[in-house]
Formats: C-alpha cells, sequence, structure tokens
C-alpha cells in the first residue's frame, strides 16, 4: 500500500511538497482501518489497493486545489476520517477538526491520531446542524469539507455555517453532479456563498474521475441557519 501511495503522490503533480513520512502514515492508517473494519463498519472499501486508491489519493488530489499550510479545516460527517484525515497528514500545519455524529467513530479517530502521533487534530461527536451554532465552531475555520452522498443543498446548509468569510467549502462529488450543482446554486447564495470552480481529476492508478465542487464564503449567514436537520430534509433550500 505505501509504495502505491507514494507513485500516486507524485502523479498527481501538486505544488505542496510532501511530507517523507506522509506515505507511510498514510498506509499504516489504512491497515489500522481495515482491521477495524472487520468489527465495526468504516468502510465498504476492503481491498488494500483500493483504499490506498480511493481512500488516501482521492483525499490527496485536494491539496491541487488549495493552500492548506497553517490553516483550519473543518470534516463535516467525516465518518472514518475522510479527507481530513489523510489531509492533516499530507499538511502536517493544518489544524483539523473531524466531526461525525457516532461516537464509537468519533472514539476510533482519536485512537488513530493518536497511533499516528498526529497533533492539532480533534475528533469532536457532534451533530453538525446543533454545532453550526455553537460559537466555537461558528464562522471558525478556513475550510470545511465533506464526502458525503447527501444532497449538495443539504451539505451546503450543515458545512458553510463553520466558515469564514473569505474561506471555501470544498464539496467532494461525482462528475455527473451538474444538475445537483444547479439545483443548490439558491441554497449557496442565500447562505452566503458562491461557486468558485468545479474541478474533475483522475485518481492515480485507476480509471476513476471525482469532482470538486470550490465554493466561496462571502458573507455572513442569517442565524436561522443551519436549520433542523428534519427541516432541511423536508424543505430544501
Amino acid at each position: 500500500m505505501e509504495a502505491l501511495i507514494r507513485t500516486g503522490l507524485s502523479q498527481l503533480n501538486q505544488s505542496h511538497p510532501i511530507p517523507e513520512n506522509a506515505p507511510a502514515l498514510l498506509s499504516r492508517y489504512g491497515e489500522l482501518l481495515l482491521q477495524k473494519n472487520q468489527v465495526m463498519n468504516l468502510t465498504a472499501i476492503t481491498d488494500p489497493r483500493d483504499v490506498a486508491t480511493l481512500h488516501m489519493l482521492d483525499c490527496a488530489a485536494l491539496l491541487n486545489y488549495a493552500d492548506f499550510d497553517g490553516k483550519s479545516l473543518i470534516d463535516v460527517g467525516t465518518g472514518a476520517g475522510f479527507p481530513g484525515l489523510p489531509l492533516k497528514i499530507l499538511a502536517p500545519t493544518l489544524h483539523v477538526t473531524l466531526l461525525d455524529s457516532l461516537n464509537k467513530r468519533v472514539d476510533w479517530l482519536a485512537e488513530i491520531c493518536e497511533a499516528l502521533n498526529l497533533n492539532s487534530i480533534q475528533a469532536i461527536h457532534a451533530r453538525a446542524e446543533e454545532a453550526g451554532h455553537e460559537p466555537i465552531f461558528r464562522e471558525q475555520f478556513d475550510f470545511a469539507t465533506a464526502r458525503a452522498v447527501a444532497d449538495l443543498r443539504l451539505l451546503c446548509e450543515l458545512c458553510l455555517p463553520f466558515v469564514k468569510v473569505g474561506g471555501r467549502f470544498l464539496a467532494m462529488k461525482s462528475t455527473d453532479s451538474d444538475d445537483e450543482l444547479n439545483s443548490a446554486l439558491p441554497a449557496i447564495r442565500t447562505l452566503g456563498g458562491e461557486v468558485e470552480r468545479c474541478v474533475d481529476y483522475t485518481i492515480p492508478h485507476t480509471n476513476v474521475t471525482h469532482r470538486v465542487i470550490l465554493i466561496q464564503k462571502n458573507t455572513t449567514i442569517p442565524g436561522k441557519y443551519p436549520r433542523r436537520w428534519t427541516k432541511m430534509q423536508k424543505v430544501p433550500l
């Protein structure tokens, strides 16, 4: 896994320098993920090669589209830690908050951060629609990320409240998300954002192409957002 990750990182051609120990740390993270996945549902991807490519290298591609050095990032609905934890490994000065609503996942992520000796990273057990109203989280981050299957309208309402004015929300999506993005444009405007650009990229060692949608946060968000999850689902922006 480590050799695959190392060559894949070089193929991504980031201008960002990669720490020498990053491929080994990412590989170890993948091994620990697969071990834990035997007793806890963390990922449907169970082949080590696919973990290296479809998880680690997919997340690493974001380094091409933002400067994370010395910045702060919240990974909303982080699950098994993607993309926040790989980004922390690849950009060690990045301050990362991993947010998830399932406590046992958060506990495991805390164990992984300790096992990999990572600093300036925390795993928080909370619901995004509640944490987004907390002063310690609201509009406090340079970046928010989400690698979720939820509709972009919902993701924007969950994630943009965490982002500072001038910051960005990076939504990881499939390349067939054009209609979804068009439907989300009114929500993005309501939440103080605008689409900066969409970029499609191919994951090294695969024929898989994914997309990142970069949304710039231009103004503060009205205090009523984010709404309750049931309200978001019933009446999307």
